[in-house]
């Protein structure tokens, strides 16, 4: 009976342990997304070195290359800021699962300066996408990010037309 209850003790013991570092992990990868969100809101360049691995990857299903390096996606968000100054990212669910973190999420913000070669349209936009990050050592290494572009375009007034046959 002994035995059984030592095994039943160990075996509390090391759940316990398990669930609180899984809450922990919960708690740091939380955390690590708010200065993830308030890097982008806020155009704090520095707070991305915080969250980011230095050979962070962003894949962009709209892009056609990958964006490689934490200064190439510094550059990015740079780019944002000038053609969207009240750039505004909102978590709508945030999702921690294993060594990834999933965040769906809504962009607002007014296109009152350029974007890339075009200039700008005054409008203002709302999408949303998500980003899926892999975590490795308490750094982002790599994202994937889905959103509909197309959606964002129409909402800048640009047309989308068909090709002709």
């Amino acid at each position: 009976m002994k035995k059984y209850l030592f095994a039943l003790i160990a075996f509390s013991f090391l759940a316990g342990a398990c669930c609180q570092d899984k809450i922990d992990n919960e708690k740091e990868r939380i955390a690590m997304a708010d200065k993830y969100v308030k890097a982008w809101n806020e155009g704090n360049l520095s707070l991305f070195d915080e969250v980011l691995s230095t050979e962070c990857v962003r894949h962009h299903v709209d892009f056609s290359e990958d964006l490689i390096g934490i200064e190439a996606i510094k550059e990015y968000v740079t780019s944002i800021w000038t053609g969207f100054p009240d750039f505004n990212v909102t978590v709508d669910e945030l999702i921690i699962a294993e060594d990834h973190t999933i965040a769906r999420w809504t962009v607002t913000g007014t296109n009152t300066g350029p974007s890339g070669d075009s200039p700008p349209t005054g409008k203002k936009v709302k999408y949303s996408g998500v980003e899926v990050a892999r975590v490795v050592d308490g750094k982002t290494i790599e994202t994937w990010i889905y959103t509909n572009r197309a959606a964002l375009l129409t909402q800048l007034g640009y047309i989308i037309t068909p090709p002709e046959q």
